[in-house]
């Protein structure tokens, strides 16, 4: 079956997203409310009147809820009121570097918050997919130059990406001694890189720090030049999440587990590269080095084997590195030149959308 047609699934079925307020979970809420789902949203309020959920005014367009995921009455209530068929769980702290500040606030959100999420599966009978988001970062990291398999040690060594790794030992542990029992639920722990993309605000993050310079007319400020990273947009990384969503609806035991989503190797791709085709695709702007300060611990090479989800759910990396690049350019171009966030990000999810086969 096509993923196109695959994705026909969603139309008229009642979605919780926990984090929609969140940089991916603004546009997975988007995107599901395109295919034709009623989506309902819980989490923090946004940061900022410029996130992309605030810019896309999706508070209008899907049933929002403000909560906390540590908060377990609360977000029990919002489940009940919502009634899901399909679960995306992607609520979290999810920066490494305020990982060192906060570390109990980390710990409490990605593993204490994704507790009260299974519980909730666990409660409620009428969900039948759920789709558990953590991190490439779960894995404990070998600075190899393969990628490593959904099999491979899970660990960490900074308090996110053992936070990381632990949230996955507790779906595990949930998934073995409840999930399975229910032949009516597929669940599954997807893990991705880093993803870019249109509407991305959070601070310590590469694009934003590009855009908010080249705006200003400022040099972008690079911390660490060298370090590589798998560069996949957005909407790559949600199709992933999405086909495998609609494949647990249909045959839920089979393709319950674990799934890597990364992008093609040729993304791998330094910091100092990404943020030169920035500035190419953008038309200006310049590059300096700056002082990162005391150091703490961040990977600096780290890329997933995905030849599961190739070979089992035959999904691929639509957009190669090049690509990648300019669409997030051009959606942050066109919002900085008047066009409504809500017009260019609706473009952006057809654009893509003709590309699936």
């Amino acid at each position: 079956m096509e993923i196109g047609a695959a994705l026909k699934v969603f139309r008229g079925k009642r979605v919780l997203i926990t984090g929609d307020t969140g940089f991916k979970g603004s546009w997975l809420s988007l995107w599901l409310r395109e295919l034709g789902a009623e989506v309902w949203g819980y989490a923090l309020p946004p940061e900022s009147d410029q996130d992309h959920f605030s810019l896309i005014r999706l508070d209008r367009m899907i049933h929002h809820v403000d909560g906390d995921i540590r908060d377990a009455e609360q977000f029990n209530k919002a489940l009940g009121e919502a009634r899901p068929e399909f679960l995306f769980h992607l609520a979290a702290q999810s920066l490494v570097r305020p990982s060192y500040q906060n570390p109990k606030l980390t710990f409490d959100t990605n593993v204490g918050g994704s507790v009260n999420i299974l519980e909730g599966v666990r409660t409620t009978p009428s969900l039948r997919v759920l789709i558990y988001v953590t991190s490439d970062k779960c894995y404990r990291n070998q600075e190899w130059v393969w990628g490593y398999r959904e099999t491979d040690e899970l660990g960490g060594k900074d308090p996110y990406s053992a936070s990381k790794a632990a949230a996955e030992v507790v779906f595990a542990a949930y998934t073995n001694s409840f999930f399975n029992a229910r032949t009516d639920l597929g669940s599954a722990s997807v893990r991705a890189g880093n993803v870019i993309g249109g509407g991305d605000w959070a601070e310590d993050r590469i694009i934003p720090d590009c855009v908010k310079a080249l705006r200003e007319g400022a040099p972008i400020m690079l911390r660490n030049p060298e370090s590589t990273r798998p560069w996949q947009h957005v909407l790559d990384c949600l199709s992933g999440y999405l086909l495998l969503a609609a494949r647990l609806a249909a045959v839920p035991k089979k393709y319950s587990g674990s799934w890597n989503f990364g992008p093609r190797a040729e993304s791998m791709q330094t910091t100092r590269e990404l943020a030169t085709r920035v500035i190419a695709h953008w038309g200006r702007g310049e590059i300096t080095m700056q002082n990162p300060g005391p150091a703490v611990h961040e990977a600096s090479l780290l890329r997933l084997n995905c030849d599961k989800a190739h070979t089992l759910l035959h999904w691929r990396p639509h957009w190669d590195f090049e690509q990648t690049v300019q669409e997030t350019v051009r959606w942050y171009k066109q919002v900085t030149e008047g066009i409504a966030p809500l017009k260019a990000s609706q473009e952006q999810i057809q654009k893509y959308q003709t590309v699936l086969v």
